[in-house]
């Protein structure tokens, strides 16, 4: 793969290959923040903001942490990039959660999330010739850690620190014209679930609901040049969710998640407009089609072993990204294994189209109280 489009594929294709004619995405800094990290999210359609606690809460919503079954648990997950163009891309994310004092009403949590790009070989001609000069190794990662507290016995709020740095020379960068960026940003959540209570004939039922503000910071600077700064992928994210207990072994749970990039989106000439962060959040607003929705639907024995299924949408004219993913889950005492799979629906390529992400847990704690009163 060529060092262009190594670096498109960091820059804007961290979502989808497109075709510029006839959309125009909005392109940030960092991309690989917006790619759902663990498999599953990636089997609900890419969503987390208001589902049930998992060990890779950190990404979506920290402020679940505090309603965690677990005491304490780590998650690791991988996911294959770019399948059907290269062998070198993946996406690493491992997560990190633990109560607090006795009465389990506050979390510390951490996470980080690595993007690599693969090795890139550099080559120039002289003359005739084709000479070596190198290779680059381009890579992006995001180091955060987050604070969730219980507020009520159903609504914990959670703020996350995050340091992001994008390296796109791979170390390699002979004119200078080409620097990794860094920068920090901060992310603001809530959560509520209510107590099981009576629901559709007889059965008991339970109420989600979340909200995130994500990546709000400053641009990445990777030139030197102010012009030029890359806006972070800042996220507003709401979502409600409903579980249906048919007994005491079986949950169904519904889900719905809408999402929208707080960043200004580039006008009929292309150029996108360099203001201050929150001035760009503002400008965002204009652009109404920006929106993306996902619904998903799963299935939960005992705990134990979960089937799970999801549809997401994106207009067309901002990045097309429109797929069903399916999963499943199992878990066997304190391990647990994730599988999910994106099936493309749109007529835009996927750069996660067909490709099977993979995610481990650990319950290295004991039940919470929130096993018994949720």
């Amino acid at each position: 793969m060529t060092l262009t489009k190594k670096l498109f594929l960091g820059l804007g294709l961290g979502l989808s290959a497109v075709a510029y004619s006839q959309i125009q995405p909005v392109l940030t800094g960092a991309p690989f923040l917006r790619i759902s990290p663990d498999a599953r999210a990636g089997g609900l359609g890419d969503q987390g903001v208001a589902t049930t606690t998992d060990a890779f809460s950190q990404f979506w919503n920290a402020a679940k942490y505090p309603f965690s079954k677990t005491t304490s648990a780590i998650g690791i997950n991988y996911t294959p990039y770019m399948g059907k163009l290269t062998n070198d891309v993946f996406l690493l994310y491992g997560a990190y959660h633990q109560f607090l004092g006795e009465e389990e009403r506050s979390t510390i949590s951490a996470s980080i999330y690595y993007f690599n790009m693969g090795a890139v070989d550099l080559t120039d001609y002289v003359g005739n010739e084709v000479v070596q000069l190198g290779t680059a190794k381009p890579n992006e990662f995001s180091i955060d850690v987050a604070y969730g507290l219980k507020l009520t016995d159903t609504y914990s709020m959670a703020v996350t620190g995050r340091f992001i740095r994008s390296d796109l020379s791979g170390g390699f960068n002979s004119d200078n014209t080409l620097k990794p960026a860094n920068s920090f940003a901060v992310d603001v959540s809530g959560y509520f679930m209510s107590p099981k209570h009576a629901s559709i004939n007889e059965y008991e039922g339970r109420a989600r609901g979340g909200f995130a503000i994500q990546n709000l910071g400053p641009r990445l600077d990777y030139t030197g040049n102010d012009e030029s700064r890359s806006y972070l992928p800042t996220m507003a994210r709401l979502g409600a969710g409903y579980d249906l207990f048919i007994d005491d072994l079986n949950r169904v749970g519904l889900n719905f998640e809408a999402s929208k990039i707080l960043v200004p989106g580039p006008d009929n000439a292309g150029n996108v407009p360099n203001v201050g962060v929150l001035d760009g959040i503002g400008k965002s607003f204009s652009n109404q089609k920006s929106l993306m929705y996902s619904g998903a639907v799963e299935y939960e024995y005992d705990n134990a072993f979960a089937i799970r299924g999801g549809y997401f949408h994106e207009s067309e004219e901002q990045g097309a990204r429109q797929y069903a993913t399916v999963g499943v889950g199992l878990k066997y005492q304190s391990f647990g294994l994730d599988m999910s799979y994106l099936i493309n629906t749109s007529k835009v390529n996927s750069a996660l189209d067909n490709t099977l992400r993979f995610g481990l847990t650990w319950n290295i704690g004991e039940e919470s109280s929130n096993a018994q009163d949720y």
